[in-house]
């Protein structure tokens, strides 16, 4: 859960930057920030990932253990 936290936080973090970039006119701010919510996007995208391959292997072991069961 921790990561997605830090994910958020990225992205929330670079949306205050680049909205201070906005109001202040400065484009290193505005890429700055856009740049830390395609980090945090990814971060988010990352645990997606590993959620997925948790869940599928968790699959798997279900069912090799029904097959096991049957097979018995």
């Amino acid at each position: 859960m921790s990561n997605r936290l830090d994910a958020q936080a990225k992205e929330t973090e670079g949306r205050l930057e680049s909205a201070y970039g906005e109001l202040t006119g400065d484009t290193g701010h505005q890429i700055q920030g856009k740049a830390k919510q395609v980090q945090g996007s990814a971060m988010n995208v990352a645990e997606d990932l590993k959620a997925g391959a948790a869940s599928a292997a968790k699959t798997v072991a279900d069912a090799a253990d029904r097959l096991a069961d049957n097979l018995n």
